[in-house]
């Protein structure tokens, strides 16, 4: 798969659409790359495909160039990349990444696991997360139970471990249906949201997620499709 330097992210297609990075609100282009959401003003976009194809996960990482993409690697049988999304203006780094793997457990059937690496203020892992705005202000960054004692779920990040740390979801509608945990993974916010809350337990095993976007020929392998989760 070709990487090479990122290419500029074009207005939304058939197999892209653009939206606020917070919010499900589409964006309008105001000029000069900049585009505006309703309700968050001036925004980085998001690009996320109208369906996760190899086709199209070769535009996202063009797109994101040396930004990290995470997956949890290697995916097991039956497993398949659901749906990914990136956070990014013309010609300025990328903000975010989200990537969504989908399979099924024995103990929970089907089950999304979604990795968001996002630079700090981006808001983009606390809307994956389906985080409330707490008062009167929104929520950009995961919370205070960040960094609190020690790490209850370890990962390794390409070899390296990095601790994760639960993050509430009970003020947030369908408290029950997810678990977050967020940590700090190469100066930026890792976020990752499972689906069932059950599906928590899969993390006992020692998981990796890779840095796909250098990846190579091994992508060809990767299995897409399968029904993008809600978020």
């Amino acid at each position: 798969m070709a990487t090479d330097e990122p290419g500029p992210p074009h207005g939304g297609s058939d197999g892209v659409r653009v939206e606020c990075p917070r919010c499900p609100a589409p964006v309008a282009e105001v000029g000069d790359g900049r585009w505006s959401c309703p309700d968050h003003g001036v925004v980085v976009p998001l690009w996320r495909p109208m369906s996760s194809t190899y086709e199209e996960f070769a535009a996202h990482l063009q797109r994101v160039g040396p930004f990290p993409t995470f997956l949890p690697w290697p995916l097991g049988p039956g497993w398949t990349v659901s749906d990914f999304a990136a956070v990014v203006s013309d010609g300025d780094a990328p903000r975010a990444t989200m990537a969504c793997v989908a399979g099924t457990s024995q103990l929970d059937g089907p089950v999304d696991v979604m990795v968001i690496s996002e630079e700090p203020g981006t808001g983009f892992g606390a809307r994956v997360a389906g985080l409330a705005a707490a008062g009167d202000t929104e929520l950009l960054d995961p919370g205070h139970e960040v960094g609190e004692g020690p790490p209850p779920v370890r990962v390794r990040v390409d070899q390296y471990p990095v601790g994760l740390w639960p993050v509430s979801v009970s003020t947030s509608p369908g408290e029950w249906d997810r678990s977050v945990l967020a940590g700090e993974a190469g100066g930026r916010w890792l976020w990752l949201v499972l689906r069932p809350a059950s599906a928590i337990l899969l993390l006992r095993d020692d998981w990796i997620l890779r840095d796909v976007s250098a990846t190579g020929p091994q992508l060809v392998a990767l299995p897409f499709g399968g029904p993008a989760p809600a978020w």
